[in-house]
């Protein structure tokens, strides 16, 4: 009885300020949803590299949880969706730190300050995203300043553009995304990109093999992704309705065709089917779903999936040709699995997704698909180009690329003083020789 006297006063005056206790709780529930999609990328991006820097690999998706916050509370969630300031760049300083944002603070249906947790767990696993391309080599005090400058100046600015009030992508370009292609998925992948050019490749890429160490890590990781995505993707329909429920469906149905379409390329190719396969075209699909998943039929998210595994499952191969060592294939999978989905809403979407834009084969022309093409290529650039500035600082200032003598015996005992295992440091090789040398990251780029 006490409990139900207390709650009731405080009750009312939310009610009366437009809070709708259904969208509250399925926000709530999908904000716990993608927080989750973070320790599940941990335990992906684990199980793919070497017994040798597991933990690292853990440590540098679980940091980014604590750093991304911390910047986001302080000045991040008003610079992308605060009210415009500079011309559709970034959003004002009003709430610095949250302020003025109390409980009865309202964004449409939900709490505001549910809403800023909901879109901190996006920036949290787009930070996270980045440290695949350039696992096994990065220096842990280096990527612990990398995160918070990376996030206030390529993600939040981006995130206004797309989402922020008066943000140029949604306000004066008029492309669509509705759940990240553009602030995740793109600039996640441009990012990583950059940051393999200013690392260059681990020791012994494309001599060595570099083999997933734990594949049910890979799949568990990717179970946990796939889950998580629901929260990612239907949450972002910011109320329990029929728009989330469509999201729902069109994501569940592109991770499963994602799945499908690169098990058809490895057994066409490779003659067999994996489960790194498996896994790896599930994540491709769901990455190009992100953005469409509410412009789109079902049938449209069939086709999109389809095509995010199968391009997706040739692209992780051009690091090879091109001689950049993406590690974990975030450029491979994110990237062009972005780009898929972003620019695939220019032919698939519909009137009943939309509310007013469609895609060329609806009828809708081709002006769709021109705003969807430049807000890629301005996201894509942008990242990249900001993205490899700030990784040139500071490995000019503290070096991002580990000691060569710490990579070959592996991050884990040389950073951490960890090993995953108890029965030995599986995966170390020898002991390091003379051959092995401890030089920059600059020496290490042009080996």
């Amino acid at each position: 009885m006490t409990t139900v006297t207390l709650a009731a006063p405080l009750a009312a005056p939310l009610a009366a300020k437009g809070i709708d206790t259904g969208d509250t709780a399925w926000l709530l529930a999908a904000t716990a949803l993608v927080l989750l999609m973070t320790p599940g990328l941990a335990l992906f991006y684990g199980g793919m590299v070497r017994t040798k820097s597991v933990l690292n690999m853990l440590m540098m998706s679980f940091v980014s949880i604590a750093l991304v916050t911390v910047v986001w509370l302080a000045a991040g969630y008003t610079l992308a969706f605060g009210d415009d300031a500079f011309g559709g760049l970034v959003g004002n300083l009003d709430h610095l730190g949250m302020a003025g944002l109390g409980p009865d603070s309202v964004q449409g249906t939900v709490p505001t300050l549910l809403f800023a947790t909901f879109q901190l767990t996006f920036a949290i696993i787009t930070a996270a995203l980045i440290s695949g391309a350039v696992a096994d080599r990065a220096k842990f005090g280096a990527w612990l300043v990398f995160v918070p400058v990376w996030a206030l100046l390529v993600y939040v600015p981006v995130t206004h553009w797309v989402w922020g009030p008066g943000g140029w992508i949604v306000s004066d370009l008029g492309a669509l995304d509705f759940a990240g292609g553009l602030p995740v998925e793109i600039t996640s992948g441009a990012s990583g990109l950059a940051l393999c050019l200013v690392l260059g490749p681990r020791l012994g890429f494309k001599k060595d093999a570099m083999r997933p160490h734990n594949l049910p890590m890979v799949m568990l990781g990717a179970g946990l992704l796939w889950f998580g995505w629901f929260g990612f993707n239907a949450g972002s329909a910011l109320g329990a309705n029929g728009l989330a429920a469509a999201v729902f469906l069109n994501t569940l149905a592109a991770g499963c065709t994602g799945l499908l379409g690169w098990l058809f390329v490895e057994q066409r190719r490779d003659g067999h089917p994996t489960t790194l396969g498996a896994a790896s075209g599930a994540v491709a699909g769901l990455v190009a779903i992100t953005p469409s998943c509410g412009s789109v039929s079902l049938l449209g998210a069939l086709v999109i999936g389809l095509a995010a595994g199968v391009v997706c499952s040739y692209a992780v191969s051009w690091k090879f040709k091109l001689n950049y060592d993406d590690s974990l294939d975030v450029v491979g999978v994110h990237l062009v699995g972005g780009i898929i989905g972003t620019v695939l809403i220019g032919v698939f979407a519909v009137e009943s997704m939309t509310g007013g834009p469609q895609g060329l084969l609806h009828g809708g022309g081709l002006g769709q698909l021109g705003r969807q093409l430049v807000a890629v290529v301005a996201v894509g650039a942008y990242a990249f180009l900001v993205t490899y500035g700030v990784g040139r600082l500071i490995d000019r200032l503290l070096g991002f690329r580990a000691d060569g003598e710490h990579e070959h015996t592996g991050l884990d005992l040389t950073v951490h003083a960890e090993t995953a295992y108890d029965h030995g440091v599986l995966g170390h090789g020898a002991p390091v020789s003379a051959s092995v040398p401890s030089t920059s990251s600059t020496q290490k780029a042009k080996a």
